[in-house]
């Protein structure tokens, strides 16, 4: 790991007041902005946690076998390597200890109020300022850095009767630990990416576990394994050996992103993955059940070595039929049938194109995000948002990805902020935005590549696809083209003003 920033002279900030810039979150997005506005000589920097510790996505997640779908050589921090991972794909509690470590490190840890949520923002014209509601009170910043994530805030289904369920529930990002599976008949709705973590880990421990698919996904084989004591000492006396890692994995993933634009190369994918199930699951009947009748990519593909055997053993039942309403003691189905659950778990996703603190942002003229919105977020390199000067969201609209790690994403756009600071301070002014046509250049082209990708034209219904049925999530491209993009600053499709 690189050589943390010295803080010996650095002042904790203030409770409150006036700071250059405040970032809501503290999870990647919001650890990585703060580390490189500190290298780039902004200290005065104050980050707004609504929780009591760091960690964003990773401290909320952490249901059994909870893990990422990139490896760990990937999914890290550029100039923050880590030669200790546990695995190839670390599980959850190695990815929270690594960010926590890594915010101690660059001293970024004494720059965070936690316990803070934000509940509103606006931006004042006459001052060029941003006041920010926090739950303690308010604060005025020359920057908002919105970086709360768009897998923070949990769906939680509009199932009838879900309040008189009479044992434990909860979702997968809001796990009561306090329940012991045990010996309980336990129902889990959902069949994504949470979802097929859970059951091979809670699967032995349970009497029963019923699983209720609506849609069944594309599984890839994960071929995780642990990373040896003698690997983790190379990495440390060898860094470059992980640092090469780094890049084929890196070369590895954007040849993934091949199948999501061209047909010949998914057909191909899907006979090869097909191949998976077909030998994971003998049985045909349940092996028809869950078989995909959409392309592949159309939906998160996952990643998983234990789900599929999971599903086959004989404590598991896959219950396909519609869910009609939740009662006192399980789950009622279109075909009548009462599935009987001592414990609901929800494993439903994220309002990942809902975005929790739109309708409070308000910019130029008191209008908010939400409004310029329309049920479909639209940002500017997915960064700007064009009456909305000085406003950033990392990991904004039309930046995941769904073949590779985000992380670098974020970085790139945390380059373009960086960038876009300093180039307003030469011109003497206060704040910038991007013009209206160069936002509306830029999400034109985004729905313009969309179009023929398999997220748009696959079969399936997503979360990739906001209520408008307009993909505000994905990029179209592989990371190599965003970061070609989005690096450099186009000093023209900005307004400078103050």
């Amino acid at each position: 790991m690189s050589a943390p920033t010295s803080s010996a002279t650095l002042p904790t900030p203030p409770a409150h007041g006036h700071v250059r810039v405040l970032i809501v979150g503290s999870g990647f997005s919001g650890i990585a902005m703060a580390i490189h506005l500190r290298r780039a000589g902004i200290e005065d920097v104050v980050i707004l946690e609504r929780a009591a510790s760091l960690g964003g996505t990773w401290r909320d997640n952490a249901y059994p076998g909870c893990a990422c779908d990139v490896e760990s050589v990937l999914y890290s921090l550029s100039f923050a390597p880590n030669p200790d991972w546990s695995r190839t794909f670390s599980p959850q509690p190695d990815i929270r200890a690594y960010l926590e470590r890594v915010a101690r490190e660059h001293d970024v840890v004494r720059l965070i109020r936690f316990n803070e949520n934000v509940t509103g923002a606006h931006f004042d014209e006459r001052s060029t300022r941003w006041t920010i509601s926090g739950s303690s009170g308010d604060w005025t910043a020359d920057a908002l850095v919105l970086a709360n994530g768009a897998l923070s805030d949990p769906r939680i289904p509009t199932l009838p009767g879900l309040q008189d369920f009479a044992g434990p529930k909860f979702h997968t990002a809001q796990w009561d630990h306090r329940v012991a599976l045990a010996g309980q008949r336990v129902a889990v709705i959902g069949t994504g990416a949470s979802a097929i973590q859970v059951i091979p880990a809670i699967q032995p421990l349970v009497s029963q576990l019923t699983v209720f698919q609506r849609t069944p996904s594309w599984v890839m084989p994960r071929w995780d394994r642990a990373n040896s004591a003698r690997r983790r000492a190379l990495y440390r006396r060898f860094p470059l050996t992980q640092k090469a890692l780094r890049l084929l994995q890196y070369v590895r993933h954007e040849a993934l992103f091949v199948p999501f634009r061209h047909p010949w190369a998914r057909r191909f994918a899907e006979a090869v993955i097909g191949l998976h199930l077909r030998y994971q699951v003998r049985d045909p009947s349940l092996r028809a059940a869950l078989t995909p009748h959409y392309a592949i990519g159309c939906k998160r593909l996952l990643l998983s070595d234990d789900y599929y055997p999971a599903m086959t053993q004989p404590n598991v039942s896959l219950v396909t039929a519609a869910i009609t309403r939740i009662v006192p003691n399980g789950v009622v189905t279109a075909d009548g049938r009462t599935h009987d659950a001592d414990v609901l778990v929800l494993a439903t996703g994220f309002r990942v194109t809902d975005w929790l603190l739109a309708p409070v942002i308000r910019g130029r003229g008191g209008r908010t995000l939400a409004d310029a919105w329309q049920g479909s977020p639209k940002a500017y390199m997915g960064t700007t948002v064009t009456g909305f000067p000085n406003l950033f969201t990392l990991m904004g609209p039309n930046t995941a990805l769904g073949h590779s790690s985000v992380l670098m994403m974020m970085e790139t756009q945390i380059r373009h902020v960086l960038q876009l600071l300093a180039l307003t301070a030469r011109r003497g002014a206060r704040v910038a935005e991007p013009t209206a046509e160069a936002q509306k250049q830029f999400v034109r082209w985004m729905d313009e590549n969309l179009a023929t990708t398999v997220w748009n034209r696959g079969g399936c219904s997503s979360w990739y696809l906001d209520r408008t049925g307009r993909n505000s999530t994905l990029w179209p491209f592989g990371v190599g083209r965003f970061r070609r993009t989005v690096s450099r600053v186009r000093v023209g499709d900005y307004l400078f003003s103050g």
